[in-house]
Parts: structure tokens; C-alpha cells; sequence
């Protein structure tokens, strides 16, 4: 099978390697389309984030067509459209043509869901879904939010949203982003655009100058300290990031927060795969009852190391527009 792999110098090259075949508990998916996420540039960038490669393909969540399945399987058939949220779990990441995954974390595609838009789910969804559960707050409670016009993000808000959460502030970095939220449901002045206001004093006039209860921060780095200095005394601070700030740091503890570290990842060094699955099927039923919108995607090529390298780009920027970026590998 042809697949984009990161070579030992750091660079992608695609080459044609073994088609992977199914252990007797999986299931081979042909994949139609793959997601590209944050993590996916970080690996090549971020020493703590390169521990998590487990293959020379990167990529974690994908949508396509059950090929072969295992002797064990019983609950796919070669044929099914399917979705999932692949993690280090797979034989190999979703920049390829075929992968090899755990029957127990695929999902079948929603009806009224297209490959494309299924591919834009998993990695942002489940990690929205956890901040969610995770954070236990009640509606009446208030939210800061740092980049919520990216995938998590706008997954995030429109799960607070469906929830009947309303005392959400957000920030975005442009007017594409703040037109995304605007169209997911928030009004202007929940919108905090961080390169026009100052964002410390906005947030604080906008909430009538008190302190937030739970602040999550899915942006990280620079914007960390001033998401920590909104925090309230013994507020829950969300780090779905890992990019908090040595002084960041000093300010939450200062304030006795309780800091709740977002990751998929955990799940899937433990091979609890009952949280892939349940929160897949979470997020699936809230689809299939319009009650969220799929995400909002941006096709950036077909199988090739310009359209990874761009959509790379794309992110690292932080160029999205409220998008989730998406690399169409067996169109369907």
C-alpha cells in the first residue's frame, strides 16, 4: 500500500510499504479519508509529544470501507462504512491506504454523516467529550474557553450548547473564526477576538469583572498565564494542551486549582478501549439527532506529502478558520 511516512531526518517521503492484515480480534479498513491534528506537527517538533509516535505514518482517526476482518469479529462485515479514532492503537497511522485496528474501538458511520465529516470526529469529539464529563460543571456555572474556533473547540462549544450551557466567553484569533462560532451558536459578545482586545480585561468586563469558575485552555503557551489569572480561587483549570507555562503553573497553584489533564492518549496505553467506543457512540447519537452539527472540513489534497505538509502548515499557524482539516486518501 502507498503511505506518507516520517523518515529519521524528520521528513515525510511517500513510499509503497506492506499492506497490513488483521489479527484475529481486527478489523482491516480501506480508509477514505484521514484527519490531521495539532499533535500531528508536534510530533515532529515537540520532544514530549514525539514519545507518542508508535509508527513512521503519523495520523490518528480516519473514515472507509471494512476490507478483512478477523476470526473473531462479529460485529463488522467486510463492506460496512466505518469511523474511528485510531490514537497509537492501529497498525499504523491514517496517512496510508489500508490500517489495522481493534474491532472493539471502530464505530459504523452515522447515516446522515459523510466520510469526510465522520474523519473530523473522533480525535477533537472524544476530547471535547472528556473536558465535558471531566469537568462536571453546572449550567449556571461560568466557562472561559481559549481557541474555541478549532476542532476541539467548536466540538466543545456545541456540546456545552446542546447541554443548555450559556455563560460560555470564548477567544478566537480572526473574523473567519468568530463568523464560525457566531454560526455554532454563540453571539458577539461571548467572542473575544485576542488580536483586537486585550483578552485579561475584556473577559473580565464581559463577566461582570468576576473570576471564572472553570477556564479550559486549548491553545496553551502565551495565553496560558492569562487563561490561569482568570481562573477563580479553587476554579478547575482544563489543560487539554500540555503547553502550560512555567509561570502559569505558579499562578494555579497559587490559587489552589484543580487542574484536569485532557488525553486521549491514557486510554490508549491502557487499552481501555470501552472509552473510545462509548464516547464514539456519544457523539454519533447526538449526530444522528441533529442535536450537534457534523464538523465544519477543509479538504487539503489527496494522498501526498504537499497536501501533509500544508495542512502542517495550516495548523501550526493557526490557520484553520473553525475548520477541521481533512486529506482524502480512497475517495468514496
Amino acid at each position: 500500500m502507498k503511505a506518507i511516512v516520517l523518515d529519521q531526518k524528520g521528513e515525510f517521503r511517500l513510499e509503497e510499504i506492506s499492506t497490513p492484515l488483521p489479527s484475529e480480534n481486527q478489523v482491516q479498513v480501506k480508509i477514505a479519508a484521514a484527519g490531521f491534528n495539532p499533535i500531528d506537527y508536534q510530533m515532529t517538533e515537540n520532544v514530549m509529544e514525539r514519545k507518542l509516535v508508535h509508527s513512521p505514518v503519523l495520523g490518528r482517526e480516519f473514515s472507509g470501507i471494512v476490507t478483512d476482518i478477523g476470526k473473531n469479529v462479529t460485529d463488522f462485515a467486510i463492506g460496512d462504512a466505518v469511523f474511528c479514532g485510531s490514537g497509537s492503537m492501529g497498525s499504523n497511522g491514517t496517512y496510508a491506504e489500508f490500517i489495522c485496528i481493534p474491532s472493539e474501538i471502530l464505530m459504523h458511520l452515522p447515516k446522515n454523516v459523510s466520510f469526510e465529516q465522520a474523519t473530523a470526529i473522533p480525535s477533537a469529539g472524544l476530547t471535547a467529550l472528556q473536558c465535558l464529563n471531566r469537568m462536571q460543571a453546572q449550567t449556571t456555572d461560568f466557562i472561559f474557553v481559549t481557541g474555541a474556533a478549532g476542532g476541539v473547540g467548536a466540538m466543545f462549544i456545541k456540546l456545552l450548547l446542546a447541554k443548555g450551557y450559556q455563560n460560555v466567553i470564548v477567544t478566537a484569533g480572526n473574523e473567519n473564526s468568530v463568523e464560525a462560532l457566531l454560526a455554532i451558536g454563540l453571539t458577539k459578545k461571548q467572542i473575544i477576538n485576542y488580536k483586537e482586545d486585550d483578552v485579561y480585561e475584556t473577559a473580565l468586563m464581559l463577566h461582570n469583572n468576576q473570576k471564572f469558575d472553570f477556564v479550559v485552555d486549548l491553545v496553551g503557551n502565551a495565553i496560558a498565564l492569562t487563561a490561569a489569572r482568570l481562573l477563580k480561587t479553587n476554579g478547575v483549570y482544563a489543560d487539554v494542551t500540555n503547553f502550560l507555562t512555567s509561570e502559569s503553573r505558579e499562578v494555579l497553584f497559587n490559587k489552589g486549582a484543580t487542574i484536569l489533564n485532557i488525553s486521549n492518549y491514557a486510554y490508549g496505553l491502557e487499552k481501555r478501549y470501552d472509552y473510545y467506543k462509548n464516547g464514539l457512540e456519544q457523539l454519533a447519537s447526538l449526530l444522528e439527532q441533529q442535536l450537534i452539527a457534523p464538523p465544519n472540513i477543509e479538504v487539503m489534497g489527496n494522498l501526498d506529502v504537499v497536501t501533509v505538509l500544508k495542512a502542517h502548515a495550516v495548523l501550526r499557524e493557526n490557520r484553520t478558520n473553525g475548520k477541521k482539516l481533512i486529506m482524502q486518501i480512497n475517495p468514496l
